[in-house]
């Protein structure tokens, strides 16, 4: 293999690498963890509370995405037909709905209601959008994590939209979305982070 042949080949193994480590599945597993333990008063019970979100806005979600991918309905675990998406997205949204059903009755924190609250505006408007255009959400939730974490932990997070150009990049390198579909999810999962959680927190 020559020299242009391995570059190609290495930045496509980062780039798989990217997309897979910061998956919407994943950020959205940890992101609750985060601000749960950050904002209840007691580990155990913020750890609880981020277990309830994680299990209904990533877990359970996600668990029907891999039965739809074993039984052939969808493409890949990244839903790459958008034709595809929005039975996925429904169901991730009355997910999240019930999570958040969950944490107003056990009374959690309301940084966590909030981000929950978020996590569902941000889900219905790329909901709405798949229909007619295939916007990132990759890019999407990575951008609301960041904003999410800088409103909490101060602009030194502000570092994390590192990591958000670089998830970007992987959507774009693997071909799975142009630079204007990842530029446009990123710029709905900040913007309705930066409203909604900093509005409600």
């Amino acid at each position: 293999m020559d020299l242009p042949r391995q570059r190609v080949a290495s930045s496509t193994a980062v780039a798989r690498v990217l997309t897979e480590a910061f998956a919407p599945a994943v950020l959205a597993a940890v992101l609750p963890l985060v601000v749960g333990l950050h904002a209840a008063d007691s580990p155990v019970r913020g750890l609880g509370w981020g277990l309830l979100a994680s299990l209904f806005c990533s877990i359970i979600p996600y668990a029907m995405i891999l039965r739809g991918v074993r039984r052939g309905r969808l493409s890949d675990r990244h839903i790459g037909e958008r034709a595809q998406r929005t039975g996925p997205l429904l169901f991730g949204l009355g997910s999240v709905l019930i999570g958040l059903a969950l944490l107003l009755a056990t009374h959690a924190p309301r940084e966590l209601i909030a981000l929950i609250v978020a996590s569902f505006a941000g889900g219905a408007l790329a909901t709405g959008v798949n229909h007619f255009w295939k916007s990132s959400v990759h890019a999407g939730v990575a951008a609301a994590s960041a904003v999410v974490l800088v409103l909490i932990f101060g602009p030194a997070l502000l570092a994390t939209f590192v990591v958000v150009a670089a998830v970007g990049w992987s959507r774009v390198r693997l071909r799975d979305h142009t630079v204007a579909q990842v530029i446009a999810g990123g710029a709905i999962g900040a913007v309705i982070a930066g409203v909604v959680f900093g509005l409600l927190r």
